[in-house]
C-alpha cells in the first residue's frame, strides 16, 4: 500500500472550478520505543533534520511501549504493516528479529563506524551504544559494590531495580550480562540478588524514576547515564559502578523492513541515522555514545565516563538458541 500525504492544496477559481490539486509527499513511518519520541527525546529532531534534506517527505515517528514491542507489532501486521522502519531493537534481540525474515538488507557502506568489536551486520544499521551498569547517588552510596557479589553480600536492605527481560532490551541485556560472567553460577548469582530487588519493572523509564526518587540504592541503567546529570543537571553524585567482571554492551540498531514501498527513502533515513548531525542528536538527547568519532562536537562530559575494562558478548547463535532458557533461570531465580 503507497503511504502518502496531502501537503499542498490549490483552488483554481473561476465559474468552471477545476478539482483540488494535490502536492503528494512520501511518508516514511517508523516503529520506536515510546521513550524515544517525546519532545525532549531524539525523534522530533531527527524528524526535523531529515525532512529538511529528503526533498518534501514526511517522516511518521509511531511510539510503541518497548522496543521488544515494535518487533510484536510488526510480526503481527505483517506484509501489511504501515512501518517502513523499526528502530530501537539492539544486538541481543537482532537475531530473533532477523529470524521474522520481516527485514531487508540495508545495502549501505558503514565504514566509518566506531563500535566495540566493529560492525558487519547486512541488515542492520546501529545508531548507538553503552554498557549495561548500575546507576548510583554517592551521597547515599559512598562505596558502592564492585561485582555482583559484593553486591549479593550487602545487606537485604540494600534495593535495586531492575527490568523484566521479556518486555525489556535493558532487563534482557542483565540477564546476559550475569550469564555471560558467570556462566553455569548464574541461577547462584540470581538467588544471591532476590532480597536485593525491589521490584521489576517493565521498562526502564518507571526502574529509572524510582531510583531518582530515592526508594532504591542503585537501578540498572547504562555506563553512558551519568552524561545526561552532568549536562543537564550539573550533578556529579550520580554515576555507574564498574563490575569486576566486566559488562555487557547495549548496541542499538534500526532495520528495514522488506514490505516498504519507501526503500530508497528509507535506506536514506538509515544514512542520515550514522550522519554527525544525527549522532549529535542522538548523544545528547537519548544519552548514549555516538557510532561514530564526533570529534569536539561531543560534549567532554562524555569522554570523562570511566568505562569497563572488560566487554562480554555472546554471539547471535548463543543467544537464539539459549536466551529464552536463560530468562526462564533468572526468573525461576528470583520468584
Amino acid at each position: 500500500m503507497v503511504k502518502f500525504v496531502s501537503v499542498a492544496l490549490a483552488v483554481l477559481a473561476g465559474s468552471l472550478a477545476s478539482p483540488l490539486l494535490a502536492e503528494e509527499a512520501p511518508m516514511l513511518t517508523i516503529y520506536t520505543y515510546d521513550s524515544f519520541t517525546p519532545d525532549w527525546a531524539p525523534a522530533p529532531r531527527l524528524k526535523a533534520g531529515f525532512e529538511a534534506i529528503c526533498g518534501g517527505c514526511i517522516v511518521d515517528w509511531v511510539g510503541v511501549d518497548s522496543s521488544i514491542g515494535t518487533l510484536r507489532r510488526a510480526q503481527l501486521e505483517g506484509e501489511s504493516t504501515p512501518a517502513d522502519i523499526i528502530l530501537g531493537l539492539d544486538t541481543a534481540i537482532a537475531g530473533e528479529a532477523r529470524a521474522t525474515g520481516l527485514f531487508a538488507d540495508h545495502d549501505l557502506t558503514l565504514d566509518n563506524l566506531v563500535l566495540p568489536g566493529g560492525w558487519g551486520d547486512k541488515q542492520f544499521v546501529p545508531f548507538d551504544y553503552s554498557h549495561f551498569a548500575f546507576m548510583y547517588d554517592t551521597d547515599a552510596v559512598p562505596t558502592p559494590p564492585a561485582s555482583f557479589e559484593e553486591l549479593i553480600a550487602l545487606p537485604d536492605d540494600f534495593k535495586i531495580v531492575i527490568q523484566d527481560p521479556r518486555s525489556s532490551t535493558p532487563g534482557f541485556g542483565l540477564v546476559l550480562w550475569v550469564k555471560a560472567a558467570y556462566g553455569d553460577r548464574a541461577a547462584e548469582i540470581w538467588k544471591g540478588l532476590k532480597p536485593h530487588i525491589l521490584t521489576v519493572t517493565r521498562d526502564w523509564s518507571e526502574s529509572y524514576a524510582l531510583f531518582l526518587n530515592g526508594e532504591v540504592d542503585m537501578a540498572l541503567s547504562y555506563t553512558s547515564s551519568p552524561s545526561y546529570h552532568l549536562i543537564e543537571d550539573q550533578d556529579d553524585t550520580l554515576k555507574a559502578a564498574l563490575f569486576s567482571e566486566g559488562h555487557y554492551p547495549q548496541i542499538e540498531v534500526a532495520g528495514i523492513l522488506k514490505s516498504t514501498d519507501q526503500m530508497e527513502l528509507a535506506r536514506q533515513f538509515l544514512t542520515y541515522l550514522v550522519s554527525p548531525e544525527a549522532q549529535n542528536i542522538i548523544a545528547h538527547t537519548n544519552w548514549m555514545f555516538p557510532v561514530i568519532d564526533l570529534g569536539e562536537a561531543l560534549n567532554p562530559a562524555f569522554g570523562n565516563l570511566p568505562q569497563p575494562e572488560k566487554t562480554l558478548v555472546f554471539s547471535d547463535a548463543d543467544i537464539a538458541a539459549h536466551g529464552q532458557e536463560w530468562v526462564d533461570e533468572m526468573l525461576a531465580a528470583i520468584r
